[in-house]
């Protein structure tokens, strides 16, 4: 199959968190066409805090070249060009992880691609089972979004996500130098990697309460240093956090919001303890690398479906009457699904990690 395989196709939309959540699926399709250019259809950012797959991708030798259009477009002349794109490099394999956006809809995705000359569709969700995350009852929860992805691609082999190279992104020698440089100020003292930004309203768990956290923080673990990672655009806020921290302790802080790429990113949080922050994509970047994270999450999405995978992390969630809501900005009931956590539930779970994995090998 590899051998004959010269051009495949892979859909994939979305920025940071969700590029990440689909390396396992990414790495199967790497082995199970190793001869074969592998390039990306895949969307612009539709946030400015939002870095495109190309740049955590990048040096990865997962992903060869991109094709790229606007999001939800339905204009003739942008669907035209991407036509004329595809059918230019004539893909012979597609694999599909877009969305799931309901059953018609994939039909019309397939008859494109068929359209685009592919004429062999793998992992298009064409039943109800594949549009899911199934109900695993074994842990009485729903499945994982990066189970339910390489599922619908299990013809191709097994992902195995319990794997932490399956997780890599293959981080380069000079990222992990920038990386080490970037932290140097940190002086050799363990590392609380805090990530305060979120790109959307309803997950966003409040300044007070990062504040709030940072300095019983700091009066617990004054021998830590502290990083705090993001946009240039969080850079405020990382710093109205830092400021409690900062008042309590003679701990470095690093705020880095800006300074390092999304893989420099992943390369510095590789060398932390412990990661905190909202459900984002510093989370799962964080998770990628094998770093446990702390991680406050609204009930927007329903449970477990987005959580950074592993069993090292803790999750904080609170399984509200209005949860699965799937609001990018709550007025009515004023995110009282994230306001209702606390900074001691946030606290008990950070001392619980820090006590059983004082230390781990990072993932490159």
């Amino acid at each position: 199959m590899s051998n004959v395989t010269k051009r495949v196709l892979i859909y994939r939309l979305g920025s940071l968190g969700d590029t990440v959540i689909a390396l396992p699926a990414f790495h199967l399709v790497a082995r199970a066409f190793p001869c074969a250019e592998r390039r990306l259809l895949t969307n612009f950012p539709v946030n400015e805090k939002a870095p495109p797959a190309a740049d955590i991708l990048a040096n990865s030798d997962l992903m060869h070249g991109y094709f790229r259009y606007a999001v939800g477009t339905r204009n003739p002349r942008e669907l035209l060009s991407v036509w004329r794109q595809l059918i230019g490099w004539r893909p012979q394999v597609l694999i599909y992880m877009g969305p799931p956006r309901g059953i018609q809809s994939a039909r019309r995705d397939a008859t494109f691609f068929r359209l685009c000359g592919i004429r062999r569709l793998i992992g298009v969700p064409l039943t109800a089972d594949m549009q899911q995350n199934r109900w695993e009852g074994a842990t009485q929860s729903l499945e994982p979004e990066a189970s339910r992805l390489v599922r619908n691609l299990s013809e191709l082999g097994d992902a195995d996500l319990e794997a932490p190279e399956n997780w890599s992104l293959h981080l380069t020698p000079e990222e992990h130098a920038r990386a080490a440089e970037a932290l140097q100020p940190a002086g050799g003292r363990p590392i609380l990697a805090v990530s305060v930004g979120t790109k959307v309203q309803s997950k966003d768990w409040g300044r007070e309460n990062w504040r709030t956290l940072l300095a019983a923080l700091a009066t617990l673990y004054p021998d830590y240093a502290l990083t705090l990672s993001g946009s240039p655009e969080e850079g405020e806020a990382s710093e109205f956090a830092a400021a409690a921290w900062r008042a309590a302790s003679a701990g470095p802080v690093l705020n880095l919001c800006g300074q390092l790429n999304p893989r420099e990113s992943a390369a510095a949080f590789a060398r932390a303890r412990l990661f905190i922050g909202h459900d984002s994509g510093p989370m799962h970047l964080a998770a990628a690398v094998q770093t446990p994270c702390v991680a406050v999450f609204s009930a927007r999405n329903k449970p477990r479906v987005w959580f950074p995978y592993g069993k090292q992390h803790r999750v904080i969630y609170h399984q509200v009457e209005c949860w699965g809501c799937n609001l990018e900005t709550c007025i009515v009931e004023k995110k009282k699904c994230i306001a209702s956590i606390t900074v001691e539930e946030v606290l008990t779970e950070v001392r619980a990690v820090l006590n059983a994995v004082p230390h781990h090998e990072p993932v490159r």
